[in-house]
């Protein structure tokens, strides 16, 4: 029974992994659908967003069963909570995706920002497809050296989203009011999908060291 719950816990683990594999292409698409403007690309993520909320669905399945059939104690019981709690931050960071290409979609043939913010938009990208990246890889290792490093690239974007408020509240804002929008929605999703990685980081943090390290937190 011992080796079965183990099996068990691995397959928790390694199915955590797989959504946290479809949340870096999700992002890696939305975001090149954004500064492109690409619409098909954009569809695709929105399509593909069903598949989280899927394998989200299955792996919640799973570790509720594993709760009540095994009825886990101390660190195992931490395993499988935190993958419920961890799953729903993934299933968020899907949504975030598609909500950025969402506004890739609304506005096309046109780009979603001005082109005074584009550059600050570009780099907010590739902020989260990094964190994105690391965090699947640190699911996969538990190295929590990336958990750090997931923290200071949030640290990076939480300053690239104070940017874009300071630009659409300024004086020399030109952008029409549909502009000062989508910026401000655009940056929050940015912002918002790198906060669930902090939140995800810290767990596994925990996990691995006991430790709640309050200033993972986001």
């Amino acid at each position: 029974m011992r080796e079965v719950f183990q099996q068990e816990l691995r397959e928790v683990q390694d199915r955590l992994v797989e959504i946290a594999e479809l949340v870096v292409v999700s992002i890696k698409n939305a975001t090149q659908a954004f500064n492109d403007s690409d619409v098909t690309l954009a569809e695709t993520v929105i399509a593909d967003d069903s598949k989280i909320d899927e394998l989200t669905v299955i792996l919640d399945e799973l570790s509720i069963q594993i709760l009540a059939r095994q009825q886990p104690v101390a660190r195992d019981l931490r395993i499988v909570v935190s993958a419920l709690r961890i799953s729903a931050s993934l299933e968020r960071m899907g949504d975030m995706s598609e909500h950025i290409a969402q506004l890739a979609r609304y506005r096309f043939p046109d780009k979603v920002v001005p082109k005074s913010l584009r550059g600050t938009f570009a780099e907010m990208g590739r902020l989260d497809v990094v964190i994105a990246e690391k965090l699947a890889e640190l699911l996969r290792t538990q190295d929590l050296e990336l958990a750090d490093e997931i923290r200071n690239e949030d640290d990076r974007i939480d300053e690239l989203h104070v940017s874009v408020f300071d630009k659409v509240l300024g004086e020399t804002w030109k952008g029409q009011a549909v502009d000062t929008v989508d910026a401000t929605l655009a940056s929050r999703y940015h912002e918002r999908f790198a906060d669930h990685a902090v939140s995800i980081a810290k767990k596994v943090h925990y996990l691995g060291t006991g430790d709640w390290a309050p200033e993972l937190a986001s």
